[in-house]
């Protein structure tokens, strides 16, 4: 199949780990690729040049040797075409900041469905981030008290009105194809206003450029939340 995913799982705890790997394994879009036990195993896998390099990485936060913040730092830095995802038991609000700022496409926390975890694998993929109304609500309550690590001052022309219609329906999780449609342009005008975007906010992904988008009140946390 051309569709399927690679994925990697992150975790020290093994019971879990293969518990997850079950249930991911049982879709037909997914395989699981390697399961490391720890952060320093994971960055290791990845910078020993393996044959495959997955699509999508689900990650804890506390891990031995490397955590789940530090790995997730490293890998963005160096393999920015990988989506990752927290996968924790931590839900409080730094850890949620602190993993979308450093690149997260999503946050979970281990009580979450099996379904929810399927869908946000697949919306993560397809779209590039998913923020469920827990995470939302924290983002947009870090961005209120301060708590602004991305570039978030907006000045006037700073970006041009069709690189904000474009981010506008990125932030309502429209992929290219739909984006260019909706706006009568081609899919690599739309890249182009993209990858435009990325560099003016000095965003690290998609999902930077939602924060973004939120901080500089081009799109309201209640039109995201609707996507979902």
């Amino acid at each position: 199949m051309d569709n399927i995913i690679k994925i990697i799982l992150a975790d020290d705890e093994l019971l879990f780990r293969k518990g997850i790997a079950f249930l991911l394994e049982r879709e037909p879009n997914f395989k699981v690729i390697y399961e490391a036990s720890d952060g320093s195993d994971l960055v290791n896998y990845l910078e020993d040049d393996p044959i495959e390099l997955p699509d999508l990485i689900l990650i804890d936060l506390k891990m031995p040797l490397l955590n789940g913040v530090e790995a997730t730092k490293r890998i963005h830095s160096k393999f920015p075409e990988i989506k990752i995802i927290a996968l924790t038991s931590y839900e409080t609000k730094p850890f949620v900041l602190n993993m979308i700022q450093e690149g997260a496409s999503s946050y979970l926390v281990k009580n979450t469905s099996p379904k929810e975890v399927v869908k946000t694998i697949n919306e993560v993929i397809a779209k590039g981030f998913y923020y469920n109304d827990m995470v939302m609500e924290i983002i947009y309550e870090g961005i209120s008290s301060g708590n602004k690590k991305v570039k978030c001052s907006i000045e006037e022309d700073y970006l041009t009105s069709r690189e904000k219609e474009v981010l506008k329906l990125i932030c309502m999780q429209h992929n290219t194809n739909e984006i260019a449609e909706k706006l009568f342009i081609s899919p690599r005008t739309v890249d182009g206003h993209r990858n435009n975007l990325l560099l003016k906010t000095e965003a690290r992904n998609i999902a930077g450029l939602v924060v973004y988008a939120i901080q500089n009140k081009i799109v309201d946390v209640e039109q995201i939340s609707q996507r979902f």
